[in-house]
């Protein structure tokens, strides 16, 4: 007779958190303790909520919060690429743990006055199928990534045309040169011309993340780091920070001095990092997407410049309790028409 299966929720000071997102088949950094914790605002809660039996687990982090001026909460996932997890590929789980898993996890949602679930899901991962039946998932934009597994010469042949001659100029002719940064100085260097270029796009105030900050993405427990900067006449250009995990390197927070923006230094940086990554024995080095995942969209075309190797990113939502929901939503007067891809709606304005 089959063992019943076991249902827990882990905290980010819980060793067991970290072990068993190690032991997933693939896995991010945006699934982490250590990242978990980074991104923790005051009164918020990150958990991981596991169900296992004796041969396969699933985990799926997720950060609750208070809804302002009620006594209800909702839950959402990092920011970034996180989703469902588990130690073998999540179509291949039994149908009984998944129905175990949905089962639990909702009684928790509904004993804690949790109305409403958001989480963001992994481009590369295959997490949708578990959601069937189970609130809905809705396709957004594409993210690219660059194959690891292909020779450096294979990958080269994916740029676009004008990438391979702006790369050979930077290294040749213009005398740029990459990287490893890793002392104080050139932290604090990246840290300011990151900040420059948030000011430059007008981005939020959660974006202006602080030195502490980056010391301790740069310098934790829980996965690999590096801070690739581009150099010229001794003077740092440019520099993006990429994080390594199981299989996947990632593109994560990056930035360009305003006077070296013309000669593009990032697609060197880009250019070493797969290398990195090749000799590394990873499988991709994901770019991530633009702000609307059109070739329209500067960021997206800066990216699709490296590779054509594009996912379909998506997002799990899920409403818990409807009538509270729809009160909210007619409390705070916004429309769905207004914030068409915007969930929860409540938390629009």
């Amino acid at each position: 007779m089959e063992a019943i299966p076991n249902f827990k929720i882990i905290t980010t000071d819980n060793p067991q958190w970290n072990e068993l997102v190690k032991k997933s088949k693939i896995y991010d950094f945006h699934h982490t303790p250590c990242y978990h914790a980074l991104e923790k605002k005051e009164k918020e809660s990150p958990l991981l909520f596991v169900a296992e039996s004796t041969q396969e687990n699933i985990c799926l982090p997720l950060i609750i919060k208070k809804i302002p001026k009620t006594q209800l909460y909702d839950a959402t996932s990092v920011y970034g690429y996180a989703g469902p997890i588990a130690n073998k590929p999540i179509d291949q789980l039994s149908k009984n743990l998944i129905i175990f898993f949905k089962k639990n996890l909702l009684d928790f949602f509904i004993e804690n006055n949790i109305i409403s679930v958001f989480s963001r899901l992994h481009p590369i991962f295959k997490q949708s199928n578990l959601f069937e039946k189970f609130g809905t998932v809705i396709d957004l934009n594409k993210t690219i990534a660059l194959d690891l597994t292909l020779s450096p010469q294979e990958q080269r042949k994916d740029y676009r045309k004008s990438n391979k001659s702006e790369i050979n100029q930077l290294k040749k002719k213009k005398g740029y040169t990459v990287t490893e940064a890793t002392k104080e100085f050139q932290i604090e260097e990246f840290v300011s011309i990151y900040h420059e270029n948030m000011s430059r796009v007008n981005a939020k105030d959660y974006y202006f993340f602080n030195l502490k900050y980056f010391k301790s993405l740069l310098n934790n427990p829980c996965f690999n780091c590096k801070l690739l900067v581009a150099i010229k006449d001794d003077k740092i250009t440019a520099g993006a920070i990429f994080t390594i995990t199981k299989s996947i390197m990632q593109y994560h927070l990056a930035g360009t001095r305003e006077e070296y923006f013309r000669d593009t230094p990032m697609k060197l940086i880009l250019d070493e990092a797969r290398l990195i990554g090749n000799e590394m024995g990873l499988q991709y080095l994901h770019l991530g997407g633009g702000v609307g995942g059109s070739d329209e969209d500067s960021l997206f075309r800066f990216k699709s410049g490296f590779s054509k190797n594009f996912f379909q990113f998506s997002v799990w939502n899920l409403i818990v309790d409807k009538e509270e929901y729809d009160k909210l939503v007619l409390e705070r007067k916004v429309k769905k028409e207004d914030y068409p891809n915007f969930f929860p709606l409540y938390r629009a304005n």
